[in-house]
């Protein structure tokens, strides 16, 4: 080897060997970084209470890029044999996890939780383990999943209170888990056993119109509804301000069941009810606005309803999280979606096309219904392959009920229209 050859040889060895050390030094500041999230993990197990645990939900919530990596941490360690978690910190990275839309790991979290609170046989754990993990896995759309832990929690046994109160919670989740697999036959032949063993419990019969309306029962579920709101009006071991509570959660159903009806005046004075006893309520402004704008009526009441959800709920929002982000503050794609859609009804395209771009930006507003708006607006503007591709978003993210299976089915014959 001539001597320049040797001379290279070193400096090789030499870069090779500093690399070596920089990687050593990395690992080194790596595990000293799992070790420190390691031991962040451990203390969790030691917040008790409620307002301490939720407490440390928010923190955590608050640092989304540490918390995730604290999460990481922590799967792994929840995977270990004899895994060094207890139910608190379980719970608390699980809240966590769902907060920053880790959904992987709270499901993982949650599972461990309730095999440990089976273990501590606390009703009320399991109540929040099974809670938590069907909701997951529900808004995950994972409903076979979801059903598996709703019929393992109603067969759970054991006489705390919790645990009673939570299978009427529970049961409620399942037939929705079982509608969303397109099992409604299964939903009602459950629904009809609980109620005819408990027929003085107007609840069930309610959920009953709710399965009804799902499966295009529009006439049944309104008959339904009609009988659960006069038994509730009736109903004398209610006080009055408790049966206005419960009858106002069966007007919103039935203001809904109107409406498919093409019984838009009822829907209407089902609507002006609710909100005149809630004004402040984003929910039924919104809704009266958007149907006062769908059927062309008082157009510039259906606007100034909605705008008033969306400001309402603007408030409200930031007043539950004052710490909440500006990146995070964002409007309900549905109210957007009834901007966007009476701003339509008054001929103003332009403005229309701003809300409804943003709420199909959210995950909430991929619904065929608002993009199917948004094509509307798109070809009013003469946008006309932004048009056509809206329709075909819309045709995509069709769900399962009968009513937006039949709105694809209108959405398609316009999209064969334009192509």
């Amino acid at each position: 080897m001539l001597i320049g050859d040797r001379n290279m040889a070193t400096t090789r060895w030499v870069l090779r060997s500093a690399a070596l050390l920089a990687v050593a030094a990395i690992f080194g500041v790596a595990r000293a970084d799992d070790d420190a999230l390691r031991k962040k993990a451990l203390a969790l197990n030691k917040i008790t209470g409620k307002d301490a645990m939720a407490a440390e939900v928010k923190a955590l919530a608050k640092d989304a890029a540490g918390t995730k990596k604290l999460i990481g941490v922590a799967v792994a360690m929840a995977a270990e044999k004899g895994q060094p978690l207890n139910v608190n910190s379980l719970y608390i990275l699980a809240r966590a996890a769902q907060e920053v839309k880790d959904t992987d790991a709270a499901i993982t979290f949650y599972k461990a939780f309730v095999t440990d609170a089976k273990k501590l046989g606390s009703g009320q754990k399991l109540l929040d383990g099974y809670g938590g993990l069907i909701q997951v896995l529900y808004n995950t759309k994972k409903y076979a999943e979801a059903e598996k832990a709703c019929r393992e929690f109603l067969e759970l046994e054991g006489e705390d209170d919790a645990l009673e109160r939570g299978k009427a919670i529970v049961f409620r989740q399942l037939i929705l888990t079982l509608l969303r697999q397109e099992k409604s036959d299964a939903a009602l032949d459950l629904l009809d056993k609980v109620i005819k063993g408990q027929p003085e419990n107007w609840l069930n019969l309610e959920l009953k119109g709710r399965v009804l309306r799902e499966i295009g029962k529009t006439e049944d579920a309104q008959k339904v509804f009609e009988k659960v709101l006069d038994t509730i009006l009736k109903d004398t071991r209610l006080t009055k301000p408790e049966r206005e509570d419960f009858a106002e959660d069966v007007r919103y159903a039935l203001s809904g069941v109107y409406v498919d009806l093409k019984q838009v005046d009822k829907a209407v004075e089902q609507l002006r009810k609710l909100v005149d006893r809630e004004p402040d309520n984003p929910t039924f402004n919104n809704d009266l606005g958007y149907i006062l704008a769908d059927h062309d009526m008082n157009l510039d009441e259906a606007e100034k309803l909605v705008r008033k959800a969306l400001d309402d709920d603007r408030k409200q929002r930031r007043k539950a999280n004052p710490d909440l982000k500006p990146e995070d503050d964002k409007d309900n794609p549905a109210y957007l979606d009834s901007l966007g859609w009476v701003l339509f009804k008054k001929k103003q395209y332009k403005e229309a096309k701003e809300p409804l771009l943003k709420a199909v930006e959210q995950e909430e507003g991929k619904h065929t219904e608002i993009y199917d708006h948004l094509a509307d607006v798109h070809f009013k503007l003469g946008e006309k392959a932004e048009g056509i591709a809206a329709l075909k978003k819309a045709i995509e993210v069709t769900g399962t009920s009968k009513r937006e299976k039949e709105r694809k089915a209108e959405v398609e014959k316009k999209l064969k229209a334009m192509e």
